[in-house]
């Protein structure tokens, strides 16, 4: 799902297997692991993500960098 913020172009969450993944507007993804529904539906709700990813993503969860 594509979102509003100057860092974070779009955000998508599989709620079987806790997967979040986020595509930075540089192209890069990541894939962050074990990541409750709260916490990505609060993502979605922030109203700065980028400012929400670095309090309580980021060094967080364990991740997978996706190539492009």
């Amino acid at each position: 799902m594509d979102v509003e913020s100057t860092a974070i172009q779009a955000i998508d969450y599989d709620a079987e297997r806790a997967k979040l993944r986020v595509r930075f507007v540089s192209g890069e993804q990541y894939v962050y692991v074990g990541v409750p529904g709260e916490v990505h539906r609060s993502f979605l709700e922030a109203d700065s993500k980028g400012r929400f990813f670095q309090a309580e993503i980021r060094d967080r969860y364990p991740f997978n960098r996706l190539d492009s």
